[in-house]
């Protein structure tokens, strides 16, 4: 298992973390995604090491901005 946290900015509300929860879980091997509305934190469990850059793509399709 690996967990890595980013920071994810414009989130301001439930439909908010949703949008970016759904589209993280996405990703192949994902097994949980956590986010913190008030900080902005996104942790992300999976199966193996994740690449930044699908997090990214999965955030910004969400409509949203990876900033850590």
């Amino acid at each position: 298992m690996s967990t890595a946290t980013y920071t994810v900015s414009g989130m301001t509300c439930g439909h908010c973390v949703s949008s970016v929860t759904e589209e993280v879980e996405q990703i192949a091997g994902v097994t949980g995604v956590n986010v913190d509305l008030q900080t902005g934190e996104v942790t992300v469990t999976s199966e193996t090491p994740l690449d930044d850059a699908r997090v990214k793509d999965a955030v910004e399709e969400a409509g949203y901005q990876l900033t850590s």
